[in-house]
């Protein structure tokens, strides 16, 4: 009969049968938490990763989106100031030297007397810049009527106490002016017994647009709305029309009361004294219908243009520098408390807008 064995002895063998189910035990939560990480860990990285696909179609999009409305938005403002550089007739200042320096390169004595000129009028004369007008055959009066509207300045006495838009009709049915049915539009060349209800809206226009700009007083809003009608051909060219009339009824007033022998301005009867405009029909057939067609205003115009709207005109004339007649006005007996504007020209065909 075989001997038992001692406590101590079967205890030693038990304890290796212990630690080999512990060691299962364990190893079976290690490997019951690495499945659940493992788990847990590729779920969280399909969320992070779908996510980030979102975020970036997201980005990509509004990227393009962004992309595509700045390029509409770049094509859209380009052709707005391709379209308004293109129809402003009178442009933003520039340095005056530098434009004297871009149009006058050459060495020739002409070059020479235009840039000596400009520097007379940057060094001495205050002027610092220039906005240029477009060339065309309506700029003289283009540059006058800009500085009126631009400045705010009032309606000139004479016109405070007549309704200037009756004075078409004035002429006609007052004066007797039957001839004044052969006005000529500028380049339209239009006639006919119309004629005066479409002269009478150009009138009424440039009384419309002249108290307008007379009663803003803020001068960047006057800026403002200058830019604006001075870019629409259509109204400018009937404010121009309006007032070459204005022209033509001071020119027949004037001979009206030199035909009974009243004073009247030097300027009228030195106007009188030429064979193409010895009395208003011919001052209007000969001059004033050609004017923004094949020609712009002669000197003697300036003078009348002066006097009907109650401005002195002020004309710097380039081409003429370091002779007497460098500076002019127009007219020359101007009242002390006429406004002033100015112009500069380089050939008495073209004129610019300097300013001080």
């Amino acid at each position: 009969m075989a001997a038992r064995r001692s406590p101590p002895q079967e205890r030693e063998r038990q304890r290796p049968r212990d630690s080999a189910a512990g060691n299962d035990q364990v190893h079976s939560w290690t490997l019951v938490t690495s499945q659940a990480l493992d788990t847990a860990w590729r779920v969280a990285k399909g969320s992070v990763t779908l996510a980030v696909s979102f975020l970036v179609g997201t980005l990509c999009y509004f990227r393009r989106l962004h992309l595509y409305l700045g390029h509409r938005l770049k094509r859209w403002i380009g052709y707005l100031q391709r379209r308004f550089k293109r129809n402003l007739s009178v442009e933003a200042e520039v340095d005056l030297l530098s434009y004297c320096a871009r149009e006058w390169k050459g060495e020739t004595p002409h070059a020479k007397l235009m840039r000596e000129a400009y520097e007379e009028l940057f060094w001495r004369r205050h002027i610092k810049c220039v906005r240029q007008v477009r060339r065309d055959n309506y700029d003289a009066l283009r540059s006058v009527l800009f500085q009126i509207f631009s400045q705010g300045l009032s309606f000139p006495s004479w016109m405070k106490e007549k309704d200037i838009a009756k004075l078409p009709e004035k002429l006609l049915f007052s004066q007797g002016c039957n001839w004044i049915q052969q006005y000529s539009f500028g380049p339209e060349k239009y006639t006919g017994s119309n004629v005066f209800g479409k002269l009478r809206k150009c009138v009424e226009l440039l009384k419309a647009q002249w108290t307008e700009f007379s009663g803003i007083k803020d001068d960047h809003k006057r800026g403002s709305l200058c830019n604006i009608l001075f870019s629409d051909a259509i109204l400018e060219y009937k404010l121009y029309e309006a007032l070459k009339f204005i022209m033509l009824y001071q020119v027949t007033e004037a001979y009206e009361q030199m035909k009974t022998e009243k004073a009247i301005p030097s300027l009228f009867r030195l106007l009188f004294t030429r064979e193409t405009s010895s009395d208003p029909l011919s001052f209007m057939m000969n001059h004033l219908n050609s004017v923004g067609d094949t020609c712009g205003l002669e000197q003697i115009d300036m003078f009348v243009l002066g006097y009907s709207l109650e401005v002195k005109i002020k004309v710097f004339r380039l081409f003429r520098f370091n002779s007497r007649d460098f500076e002019v006005c127009y007219p020359e007996e101007s009242l002390r408390e006429w406004p002033e504007v100015s112009l500069l020209t380089e050939n008495d065909c073209h004129y610019h807008i300097p300013v001080f």
